[in-house]
């Protein structure tokens, strides 16, 4: 029986979002896309669950800040200056995202290749309950 309640536990935790934390890059005002590495930085729990990335545009060049957000206060910011996301000079763009390390530079999309091995679909969370539950 005391399987079945840890497996309940996992299950709420999992399905609520508690027990993840999420991973972003940040950097301010570089003037390079600080992607790399030693940017990575591990998000507080339950009170950033957003990657923020800003693009500004200066005389300069591009620059660069990304850091963890909320997700309101990302939102926030970002509607805010929607207007002066044009890419020319003194513009500024706020994106966000909630995958990690999302506020990296963007993927190139690969067209598909028969080399490339077969993907394995992921069962939901709650099929692997089931079969848990089953198994006891």
């Amino acid at each position: 029986m005391s399987l079945f309640a840890v497996s309940t536990l996992l299950l709420l935790l999992s399905g609520s979002g508690l027990a993840l934390q999420i991973q972003c890059y940040q950097c301010e005002e570089m003037t390079h896309d600080c992607s790399t590495p030693e940017f990575i930085v591990n998000c507080t729990v339950n009170v950033q669950d957003t990657c923020q990335k800003e693009v500004l545009v200066k005389e300069d060049g591009t620059h660069y800040r990304k850091s963890c957000a909320s997700s309101g206060a990302c939102l926030i910011a970002s509607s805010g200056y929607q207007q002066f996301c044009t890419g020319k000079l003194s513009s500024v763009c706020i994106t966000c995202c909630n995958a990690p390390l999302c506020n990296g530079p963007r993927q190139k999309k690969r067209p598909p290749s028969a080399a490339s091995p077969p993907t394995v679909p992921r069962l939901p969370v709650f099929c692997l309950y089931v079969l848990l539950v089953l198994l006891c």
